[in-house]
């Protein structure tokens, strides 16, 4: 009897979809107008696909920064005015928001709680700060301490170093995500259009010398914003095209 399984297996692995690769093309750093904070603009390529990608962060310790959540109620004021406004150095847009214009999961505002958590396919992380910085699954948030901030989002893009498994990875979008490394290090970061999966992927790369240990999602497509004040008082600006619920903003302490 002949054996068809070999060159069925073959057949099988053939159809199967290229796994981006990505690489780093290059890197570069510019002060802020604070310490212990800078801007790293990282150029992405997977020679396997031809595909590209743009990751902005603005990279902080957060021994000398903390993260601010701040309300955008009436959905009146852009990421870069409020930026200004209160001070912060760098900062992005928040989490999710329903129809109706509001906040979709938990959400901490200077210690107030204004949003409970909530359960959904997306809503698998929250963000907390209270002192430290941390990125939590729900299960592993204690709901009974006391924290400064604290955004609900999702999906987790990378654990444990590595990128989530079954992130989707088909539809593009600009994104934004809060990162943690190692030691004291933590960035909230922007990324050109890609999927799910291929920005975990991205994340668990080593930008630079930033290796990522978990990063979780924030809202993206047009609600995505990142904005960062440089050392001499000018601003990189990448505008959200709607009104947003909330931003995240980054404060030295």
């Amino acid at each position: 009897m002949r054996n068809l399984s070999a060159p069925v297996a073959i057949l099988f692995c053939a159809t199967l979809p290229a796994v981006a690769e990505w690489q780093v093309e290059s890197s570069t750093n510019e002060a802020a107008a604070a310490p212990a904070i800078i801007h790293r603009h990282v150029d992405l390529a997977d020679a396997s696909t031809g595909e590209s990608a743009i990751v902005d962060l603005a990279l902080f310790s957060t021994k000398s920064c903390k993260l601010r959540v701040i309300d955008n109620a009436g959905g009146a004021n852009n990421l870069s005015d409020t930026m200004r406004r209160t001070n912060c150095v760098a900062g992005v847009n928040g989490g999710y928001f329903d129809p109706n214009f509001a906040p979709l999961g938990l959400r901490i505002v200077d210690g107030k709680t204004t949003a409970k958590l909530a359960h959904g396919r997306l809503m698998s992380g929250i963000f907390s700060s209270n002192g430290s910085i941390q990125l939590l699954r729900l299960a592993e948030f204690p709901r009974a301490k006391k924290v400064s901030a604290a955004v609900e989002c999702g999906p987790f893009l990378v654990d444990l170093a590595k990128p989530v498994r079954g992130l989707e990875g088909t539809r593009g979008a600009r994104r934004t995500f809060i990162a943690i490394g190692s030691g004291d290090r933590a960035a909230l970061g922007s990324c050109s259009d890609v999927s799910l999966a291929d920005l975990g992927r991205i994340l668990a790369t080593p930008l630079g010398d930033f290796k990522i240990q978990r990063a979780l999602n924030l809202d993206g497509g047009s609600s995505s914003a990142f904005w960062f004040k440089r050392a001499e008082g000018s601003a990189l600006s990448i505008s959200e095209y709607k009104s947003v619920r909330d931003f995240v903003g980054i404060v030295p302490r």
